[in-house]
């Protein structure tokens, strides 16, 4: 009788245990994502380019905001085109979701100035997808994600989301990580820029993109 009465108290007491772990484990996701949350700040109001400036003296012709979606299409004379955040930044990670349209998309976001990049899309050179890859100028592309690329969905949303931590970058796709590189050109402040690649005829959107700033 004496064991069955410990064993009871032993099982209500590894009960308890066990209802104050999923407790604790429920309130830290809470802080977790609340967090996050907090700290990510929208670039996009998903209502007009507030916050942003063309590279063609404040020309934003091949860019245009409607529901939450941010569309780039280029015109008649394939110019090419970068839409910069008016904030210049330095370690961040940002996310965001692109849509491919029509044609060879050859995008990317220009980081902290019009040189090393990530490319989204059809590389020029070597004429395949190189999504999430970094692009660097004299060198090319150094690196690249094979599993990552292989996510792209040509018909719906995808998400990318790149680290930047003093000259390092790191990418993910759709979930599936990317790359990790160390650039010798990494620059330490400076805007973030969304490509539309000249010489061609081609459409992409993008929407939810967001940063959160390692202070």
């Amino acid at each position: 009788m004496a064991n069955g009465l410990f064993a009871r108290i032993a099982g209500k007491r590894k009960a308890n245990s066990s209802a104050a772990y999923a407790c604790s484990m429920r309130y830290f996701l809470y802080f977790l994502f609340t967090f996050t949350a907090f700290g990510s700040d929208a670039l996009f109001n998903g209502k007009d380019l507030t916050g942003w400036k063309s590279d063609a003296k404040g020309d934003f012709a091949y860019w245009t905001a409607k529901d939450g979606v941010l569309h780039c299409q280029s015109g008649p004379k394939k110019k090419g085109s970068v839409l910069w955040t008016t904030k210049e930044f330095q370690d961040f990670t940002l996310t965001l979701e692109y849509k491919l349209g029509h044609g060879t998309i050859d995008s990317g976001v220009m980081l902290k100035k019009n040189h090393d990049q990530i490319q989204i899309g059809i590389s020029g050179s070597l004429k395949r997808d190189l999504t999430a890859s970094p692009y660097i100028p004299g060198k090319g592309y150094p690196v690249e994600g094979k599993e990552a690329i292989a996510t792209v969905k040509p018909e719906d949303w995808n998400i990318l989301k790149i680290v930047v931590k003093g000259s390092t970058y790191k990418t993910w796709l759709n979930g599936v990580k990317g790359v990790t590189y160390d650039s010798k050109t990494a620059i330490e402040k400076g805007p973030l820029g969304l490509q539309l690649h000249g010489g061609r005829d081609m459409s992409i959107s993008f929407r939810k993109i967001e940063i959160i700033e390692q202070k």
